[in-house]
């Protein structure tokens, strides 16, 4: 797998097919194979690019230095450094989080925004996010990261049929550096883009699914401030879509893709 230098970190990244650039970011303590679903799907008509984030993955893991910022000026660095001026940025749970941050910064890189199970304020979700950044502290703090990896791995993928999924999840996020992990969680719960939503013109896709930690009235809320959003619900899903529906995410996307 190829890596990119950008700054003082290397960036481990995947890419396939030719054609417009679908460039795809992960969620927090994954990796870029969040989208092992959705490279063959894609790649026939699109380039697609996959990288792990800084902290994740096959990318450096620095000891301080992580936020959505940062994340946000590694991923503008990373397509200059590819000669790629525009992309249709899809980014799921916190890599929604970067995406969001890039179109409010450079829009000129962006021919599309996709949002998945993600916000554009982390850190202004009331009740529900001062729990999260509580409760996932203390558990961290006290029970480890693979206590806390299993723990999520079956909120996420809890049928009985989904345990191929649940494992694979288990595993790459068991396998995160600790220090990493609790410096990204921290300071994407630090993260919000406030008045900034209503500035952000590129033409966006939210999707939502029924059963996300979020409410979907959540993302109707958010996507009434976007000047040129719309919402899309997949049923029978929970947080990780683009794992546990992934037929129905991929033909949502290449829907409104194909009405550009």
């Amino acid at each position: 797998m190829p890596k990119i230098q950008v700054k003082d970190i290397q960036l481990d990244y995947e890419d396939y097919g030719k054609g417009n650039v679908l460039l795809l970011l992960h969620g927090l303590g994954s990796t870029k194979k969040d989208w092992d679903a959705q490279v063959p799907f894609f790649s026939k008509k699109y380039r697609v690019i996959t990288l792990d984030l800084r902290g994740h993955g096959d990318s450096t893991k620095p000891l301080n230095a992580y936020g959505v910022g940062l994340m946000t000026e590694d991923v503008k660095q990373f397509l200059d450094q590819l000669h790629i001026k525009k992309a249709t940025v899809v980014g799921f749970s916190m890599g929604g989080a970067i995406a969001f941050e890039m179109a409010a910064r450079y829009p000129q890189y962006l021919d599309n925004l996709v949002i998945v199970n993600s916000g554009p304020d982390f850190n202004d979700m009331g009740k529900t996010g001062e729990d999260l950044l509580k409760n996932r502290i203390e558990f961290l703090e006290t029970k480890g990261l693979e206590a806390l990896a299993k723990e999520i791995s079956f909120n996420m993928f809890p049928e009985p049929h989904q345990i191929k999924m649940r494992n694979d999840f288990d595993t790459r996020c068991r396998n995160n550096d600790y220090n990493a992990y609790y410096k990204s969680f921290v300071t994407l719960m630090a993260w919000g883009l406030g008045e900034k939503i209503k500035n952000i013109k590129t033409r966006t896709l939210v999707v939502a699914s029924d059963m996300d930690y979020t409410p979907i009235t959540f993302k109707e809320d958010y996507v009434k401030k976007l000047p040129n959003a719309t919402l899309a619900v997949v049923k029978n899903s929970r947080h990780g879509v683009v794992i546990d529906q992934p037929e129905a995410f991929n033909l949502t996307l290449e829907k409104f893709l194909n009405h550009e």
